[in-house]
C-alpha cells in the first residue's frame, strides 16, 4: 500500500511538471510570435525565400518587431510571406516600406528586414502587403565566385604561358631580349639617325649662309616675323 502511495505520488509529480513545461512553452511560443498583446498582420511577396520559416523574427532597424506566421506558395514564382508585427510600431512603418530577407550573421538564421519608407506617406493597416526586395540567391553567388575565380586561373595561366615564352625568347619581345645581334642592330640604327639628323641640321646651317638659298631663307624668315607679328597685334585687341 505505501508503495502504491508512493508511485502515484510520484506520477502526480510527473504530470504537474510536464504541464507546467507545456504551459511554459505555449507562454514562450506565444510571446515569440506575439499572440500576447496587440498585434497587425502584413504580408510581402517574394520569388524566393531561400531557407525561411515560419516562427523567424522581423526586424526594423535590427529591433525585433514582429515574426514570420506563415508561408504560403501563390504561384509557381511567388512566395507569400506572411508576418504578425507589434502594432505599437505601426506607425513607423509606411505604405512604401519594403521587406527583405536576410540572415543573422553569417550562416545563421533568416530573417526579414523592413526598410520603413518616407515619412511622408500614409503608414500601413491590417493585411497591406508590402513591396519587397528580391533575396539573391545563394548558388548565384557561389557560382558567381567560382566564374571569377575561373577567370582568375585563365588570366593567371596566360601570364604564366606569355612569361615563359619571353624567358625562351619566343615572340617579337624575348627575340628582342634575347638576340644580341638585332639589339646591336637596333642600338646602331638609332645611333645612325641621330646622326644624319645632325648632319641635316649642319647642312640646313650651311645652306642659309650660302647666296644661292640667301634669298629664299630671308623669304622664309619674313614670313615667320608677319606671322608672329599678326599673332601679337590679334592678342592686344
Amino acid at each position: 500500500m505505501p508503495q502504491e502511495s508512493n508511485y502515484k505520488w510520484k506520477l502526480g509529480l510527473f504530470a504537474i511538471a510536464a504541464l507546467v513545461v507545456a504551459i511554459a512553452g505555449i507562454y514562450y511560443i506565444g510571446k515569440q510570435r506575439n499572440k500576447f498583446g496587440s498585434v497587425l498582420h502584413i504580408s510581402a511577396l517574394f520569388s524566393s525565400v531561400n531557407g525561411l520559416k515560419v516562427g523567424n523574427n522581423v526586424r526594423i532597424r535590427g529591433i525585433d518587431v514582429g515574426t514570420v506566421d506563415g508561408i504560403q506558395l501563390i504561384t509557381d514564382s511567388t512566395v507569400q510571406v506572411q508576418m504578425v508585427i507589434q502594432k505599437k510600431v505601426q506607425h513607423f512603418i509606411r505604405r512604401d516600406a519594403m521587406a527583405s530577407i536576410g540572415t543573422e550573421g553569417l550562416m545563421g538564421d533568416k530573417v526579414v528586414s523592413i526598410l520603413a519608407g518616407t515619412p511622408d506617406t500614409p503608414t500601413i493597416r491590417e493585411g497591406d502587403t508590402l513591396a519587397a526586395r528580391q533575396p539573391i540567391e545563394t548558388d548565384a553567388i557561389i557560382s558567381s565566385l567560382k566564374t571569377s575565380a575561373d577567370n582568375a586561373a585563365i588570366i593567371t595561366a596566360n601570364l604564366a604561358n606569355i612569361s615563359t615564352r619571353i624567358s625562351n625568347g619566343k615572340g617579337a619581345l624575348g627575340k628582342l631580349l634575347h638576340d644580341t645581334a638585332l639589339s646591336s642592330n637596333i642600338s646602331a640604327t638609332v645611333k645612325n639617325l641621330k646622326s644624319g639628323s645632325k648632319k641635316l641640321d649642319e647642312n640646313m646651317e650651311a645652306a642659309q649662309h650660302n647666296f644661292l638659298f640667301r634669298g629664299f631663307f630671308r623669304k622664309k624668315e619674313k614670313e615667320k616675323k608677319r606671322k608672329e607679328d599678326s599673332v601679337k597685334e590679334a592678342q592686344h585687341r
